[in-house]
C-alpha cells in the first residue's frame, strides 16, 4: 500500500493540517460553489443537449454543440465571444494564434509584466532566430518589469501615451520565475489606468493556470483577449487536448480566420468527436480547480512546518493561480521529492524520472508527470530546471485525496532541509 511508504511523522502532521487550514479550504470551496453555479447557468441557459455531442467530421460545418460550447466559454471568461478548438494544441500554440492573428508588420507589442514564459521567447523572437517568429515578421516587441510584484504604473502609463502602441500583454501566472502571480484586483486595477490614456491599445491577458482560482476572470475586468489552454484549468482533466481564445468580438473574428481562412472564420473546424469531453470538461474544472487549490496549499503548509523558508505562495497568502513553488534548497531533494510526485501517479508511477534536456527550455529539466492527458497541469505534475536554488514548480491534482497522498510520498524522499 502506497501509505505504508510514507513517513508516520509526516501523516501526523498532515492529520494536523486538517484543522488548522479548514479556513482556507472553506474559502476555496465557496469560490467552486460560485464559479459552478455560473458555469452550471450557462448550461441551462444554452439548451445544451445531447445531440451537442455528436461528431461532426470533415469540414466540420453546422456543429450546433460547437456553439454551444463557445458561447458558454465565452459567458465564463466575461467576454463577447470564444474560439475554443482541439486544432488549438497548447497554451502556447493558443498565444501565438493570437498574437500573430492581432499583430501585423510595424506594429508594437509590449509585455507590462517582464520577459514571458521560456516557451514564448522564441516564438516572439527574443531568442533564436525562427522565420516564424513575431519579431521576424516586423512585429517590434518591448517589456516593462515588474516592481516589487507589481506594475511599474508610472512607466506603463507614460510608454501607453505615445499611442504607437498596438497590444498589451499580461501574463497573469509566474511562468518559471519569482514574482509573484498577479491577481484579478491588481489586473482590473491596471486596465483601468490603461483606459485613461489609451482607448484602443488592445489587452490581452494569458490566463494559463489563473482560470477559476478566482471569482472573477480577465474578461470581467476589461481585457479584450483571453487565452489559455484545455489541458490546464477549464479542461477539468477530461479534455484530452485543445485550447480557447476569448474576448471581443471582433477581435476572435480575426483570430478564427488566422485559424482557418478568410473568409470562413468560426465556420469550419470539425470536432473529433470531442465535444462531449469538452462540456464535461468546463463542466467538471470548478471541482478540478478546487481539488487542486487545496493540494497547493497543503503542500506550502507542510513544507514550511518542515522548515523550507521558500515557499510561494505562502500557504496562508491569496492565490490567483494553481502553481505552487518548493524551493528545496539541494539537487538531491528537488530529484528525490520529483521522483515522489511520479512514483504516486497513477500513470507511468514506474517511470524513475531524471534531470534531461527539454526543447523550448534553457536548462536541464526534472519533470514527473504521470497524467491520463500527456502533459496535463490541472493532473498534479512538477518540474523545474535543474539550476540553484533548485525551485520545483508543482501544479494541479484531480481529487484532494490523490494530491495529498502523492504530495506525502514525495516529501518521504527528502532526506535533509
Amino acid at each position: 500500500m502506497l501509505i505504508d511508504q510514507i513517513d508516520k511523522n509526516l501523516l501526523d502532521l498532515a492529520n494536523q493540517s486538517d484543522e488548522i487550514l479548514k479556513d482556507i479550504y472553506k474559502e476555496i470551496d465557496d469560490i467552486c460553489f460560485y464559479n459552478s453555479n455560473r458555469i452550471l447557468s450557462s448550461f441551462i441557459e444554452n439548451n445544451v443537449s445531447y445531440s451537442d455531442f455528436s461528431d461532426i467530421n470533415g469540414y466540420g460545418n453546422y456543429d450546433e454543440g460547437r456553439d454551444k460550447l463557445e458561447k458558454i466559454f465565452s459567458t465564463v471568461l466575461g467576454c463577447e465571444d470564444a474560439l475554443v478548438r482541439p486544432q488549438i494544441m497548447s497554451g502556447t500554440n493558443a498565444l501565438y494564434l493570437a498574437l500573430s492573428a492581432l499583430l501585423k508588420y510595424g506594429d508594437t507589442m509590449i509585455s507590462i509584466t517582464g520577459a514571458p514564459y521560456d516557451s514564448l521567447q522564441e516564438m516572439i523572437g527574443i531568442i533564436g532566430n525562427s522565420s516564424q517568429s513575431l519579431k521576424a515578421n516586423g512585429v517590434s516587441y518591448q517589456q516593462i518589469d515588474l516592481i516589487d510584484n507589481d506594475f511599474d504604473e508610472k512607466t506603463i502609463l507614460s510608454r501607453l501615451k505615445e499611442n504607437n502602441v498596438k497590444l498589451v500583454e499580461i501574463q497573469r501566472s509566474r511562468g518559471y520565475s519569482s514574482r509573484l502571480s498577479l491577481t484579478m484586483d491588481k489586473i482590473e486595477r491596471i486596465i483601468k489606468k490603461i483606459r485613461t490614456v489609451n482607448k484602443d491599445v488592445i489587452i490581452m491577458v494569458d490566463n494559463c493556470y489563473g482560470e477559476l482560482v478566482e471569482k472573477k476572470e480577465p474578461g470581467h475586468v476589461g481585457a479584450n483577449v483571453v487565452v489559455g489552454s484545455l489541458m490546464k484549468n477549464l479542461g477539468g482533466g477530461i479534455a484530452p487536448t485543445g485550447g480557447y481564445i476569448a474576448g471581443d468580438k471582433e477581435l476572435i473574428h480575426m483570430v478564427a480566420e488566422r485559424l482557418t481562412s478568410p473568409g470562413i472564420g468560426k465556420e469550419l473546424g470539425a470536432n473529433f468527436n470531442l465535444n462531449n469531453a469538452f462540456f464535461k470538461g468546463i463542466f467538471m474544472a470548478p471541482n478540478a480547480v478546487r481539488s487542486a487549490l487545496k493540494t497547493a496549499v497543503f503542500s506550502s503548509y507542510m513544507l514550511e512546518k518542515l522548515g523550507f523558508k521558500n515557499v510561494s505562495p505562502k500557504y496562508n497568502e491569496k492565490r490567483t493561480d494553481i502553481i505552487q513553488t518548493l524551493e528545496l534548497s539541494t539537487k538531491d531533494n528537488l530529484v528525490n521529492f520529483t521522483q515522489g510526485i511520479q512514483e504516486a501517479s497513477p500513470i507511468d508511477s514506474f517511470v524513475k524520472v531524471m534531470p534531461a534536456p527539454m526543447p523550448g527550455y534553457p536548462f536541464d529539466e526534472v519533470m514527473a508527470s504521470g497524467s491520463f492527458t500527456q502533459g496535463s497541469t490541472i493532473e498534479l505534475s512538477a518540474d523545474a530546471p535543474v539550476v540553484p536554488p533548485y525551485t520545483l514548480y508543482m501544479q494541479g491534482a484531480l481529487s484532494f485525496e490523490y494530491g495529498k497522498l502523492s504530495i506525502l510520498l514525495a516529501l518521504s524522499k527528502i532526506k535533509e532541509v
